[in-house]
């Protein structure tokens, strides 16, 4: 295995009494996208901007390319794109003269026009930064990023704001920066985004990491836990619904029963033999449902495991840190 291109060793930093950041280590291949995920509030934006150098430490160490950046931030600055969250540009500038501002202050820079084809912007080089769409603003702030050439690109909540349709988009805009040989920090709140884009990641709460490893590892390292949910139709669902709380009282494979949809469906939990207590005793009381379905585990549920709470990506944020500024 290459040596780490990123690597975060006992990261702690606070405000005043505040702990934002508390021990936090993580390593990060080259080529990857590597995912920082959690909850706003839980530290991940002052971890990427303390690893950027936009931020002083209180502890641990931090060497983005074999450099400290700590105690060294400007030798690494040119090899490093950031694009925070919240940023913003002037409302009369268009794409190709922000793209080619920002390109003035490298000595190796990106070539814009190259930039907007990889970022599908070619077509609003003229238009002014006021009347670009929330989708276009975020490819926008992607390829200001990347306008210096960096080595390592650090994406922070990129895509908050944004309506499902677009958020997707931007997912392929991301895949198609990594095939050009970026790595990327991927800083998110939203477990469906981690799970699809990153190779790795980390789960930061409360200031700490509680899970580390690719999606797809943490996902199979649940412990048990099957749910088979089953939607009747109205005549049969109060029949249903009796003897799917049957079944959990007297079948060692069901945890839990959990009704929804105004009573329509059954979610039944268990080991991952649940579905053989569910479906022999549908047949054995003639009982036809309309739909049976297996839901698979995601990131939601390892999030709900290492923590003990429910994931709400719609949560309201947290308010920043009096004086700092911190978002999450």
């Amino acid at each position: 295995m290459a040596d780490p291109i990123v690597e975060v060793r006992n990261l702690r930093k606070t405000y005043g009494a505040k702990v934002a950041v508390d021990d936090v280590s993580f390593a990060v291949q080259p080529g990857e996208i590597f995912g920082i995920l959690g909850p706003n509030g839980a530290g991940k934006t002052t971890t990427v901007e303390t690893l950027a150098g936009l931020r002083s430490a209180d502890g641990g160490a931090v060497r983005v390319l074999g450099i400290d950046t700590l105690r060294d931030p400007a030798a690494v600055r040119d090899r490093l794109g950031v694009q925070l969250q919240e940023s913003s540009l002037h409302d009369k500038i268009t794409v190709a003269e922000a793209l080619g501002l920002f390109a003035s202050f490298y000595d190796d820079a990106a070539d814009p026009r190259e930039l907007m084809e990889l970022l599908d912007l070619a077509d609003h080089a003229d238009k002014q930064f006021a009347r670009l769409s929330g989708g276009q603003k975020q490819r926008l702030s992607i390829a200001l990023a990347l306008v210096g050439n960096p080595q390592v690109a650090i994406l922070d909540e990129l895509t908050t704001g944004l309506d499902p349709q677009a958020r997707r988009a931007t997912w392929e805009l991301v895949e198609r920066v990594r095939d050009t040989g970026v790595t990327i920090l991927l800083v998110s709140h939203f477990m469906e985004e981690a799970e699809r884009l990153c190779d790795r990641l980390v789960v930061i709460d409360a200031g700490r990491v509680v899970a580390e490893g690719s999606p797809a590892e943490l996902i199979d390292g649940l412990e048990g836990g099957r749910t088979v949910v089953v939607r009747f139709a109205t005549d049969d669902a109060a029949r249903g619904r009796t003897l799917l709380a049957d079944v959990a009282t007297r079948h060692p494979d069901v945890d839990r029963v959990e009704v929804s949809d105004g009573g329509l469906e059954v979610a039944v939990t268990g080991t991952p033999r649940v579905l053989f207590a569910v479906v022999p005793a549908l047949a054995e009381a003639d009982l036809v449902p309309d739909d049976v379905r297996t839901v698979t585990r995601t990131l939601e549920d390892v999030f709900l495991a290492v923590t003990g709470r429910t994931y709400d990506p719609q949560a309201e944020r947290e308010p920043a840190l009096a004086g700092e500024g911190d978002r999450s």
